[in-house]
């Protein structure tokens, strides 16, 4: 027994070498993107904003179905209409995903209609934008049923037959506020921050399981129309995403079986800050970004 545990101490330093090395040649060697000409992909939230972007990419990547979920049936219909004019077979069902049995029903009529999901992505998302004194108390509960217990809700209708085919992804659309939150998006930041703490514990529960993986993706303010109003202090410098980029980026994590991506990569940079700066000097960070003040202007979607 103990030259069991001497050898596994003596293994695991060279298995993490062997791991970082290996990270640092797939940056640097063009990746080999998995084929996804055979994958029926459901996009929450699909009908506008970055789930529309998503179901573009995907389709432009060669997907064999593409099903959306929302709760406007004019978006829906609008997006899905485009992917069929891609050449992509697409579809749309109304489905609020706060809601546990109406996600249940929707996952039914999916697969009796379309098929099996074998990539879900959990885009849907809904922001308050407001102080938590100043918030609707129904505001913050729809924050936090949509955000976060809307994942619960999809990913327990869809991973069951994603195990038994041994095929499957599971894909988030989270934020950097997860990890970084902002005043004046408490409801946000706190369902987000929920839905990081999910993925990260499913991602490893997911590790023992064959052809089935997870990504999730956090990246800075996109410009879209949820987070319409928000003003950066120096947007020069630290400039919104445009939701295409974030689409063809998670597309292409998800093609990499990529288990967190941040984007930008500058975002790498505020974890380490966070892990190792006092909290005073973190907060004189946000004050010069400007984040502190950043949602005083926020409108939302109209």
């Amino acid at each position: 027994m103990i030259w069991k545990w001497l050898g596994a101490l003596v293994l695991f330093p060279v298995q993490m070498v062997y791991l970082v090395v290996k990270a640092a040649v797939c940056l640097v060697l063009p990746p080999k993107l998995r084929d996804l000409s055979r994958e029926n992909v459901l996009v929450t939230g699909g009908g506008r904003g970055i789930g529309r972007h998503l179901a573009r990419e995907f389709a432009r990547r060669g997907v064999k179905k593409i099903i959306l979920w929302g709760r406007t049936e004019k978006c829906l219909k609008e997006t899905t209409e485009e992917i069929r004019m891609m050449g992509t077979e697409c579809h749309y069902f109304i489905c609020d995903v706060g809601n546990r049995e109406e996600v249940y029903r929707q996952a039914k009529a999916v697969r009796e209609k379309v098929g099996d999901i074998t990539i879900l992505v959990n885009n849907a998302a809904v922001v308050h934008g407001k102080s938590l004194m100043d918030s609707d108390d129904d505001a913050l509960l729809k924050s936090q049923h949509i955000n976060t217990l809307g994942q619960f809700w999809t990913t327990k209708a869809f991973l069951p037959r994603m195990l038994e085919l041994q095929n499957g992804h599971i894909v988030c659309l989270n934020s950097v506020l997860a990890l970084s939150a902002i005043p004046g998006a408490i409801d946000y930041c706190t369902s987000k921050a929920s839905s990081f703490a999910f993925m990260e514990s499913l991602t490893l529960g997911l590790l023992d399981c064959p052809g089935v993986n997870a990504t999730t993706v956090l990246p800075f303010h996109t410009s879209t129309e949820m987070f319409q109003g928000m003003r950066i202090r120096f947007p020069s410098l630290f400039p919104p995403l445009k939701p295409e980029t974030v689409a063809r980026r998670t597309v292409e994590a998800v093609q990499m079986n990529q288990a967190f991506l941040l984007l930008p990569w500058t975002m790498h940079v505020l974890v380490i800050l966070k892990s190792i700066l006092p909290q005073a000097a973190l907060e004189e960070i946000h004050k010069f970004s400007g984040s502190y003040t950043c949602m005083n202007t926020f409108k939302g979607r109209t």
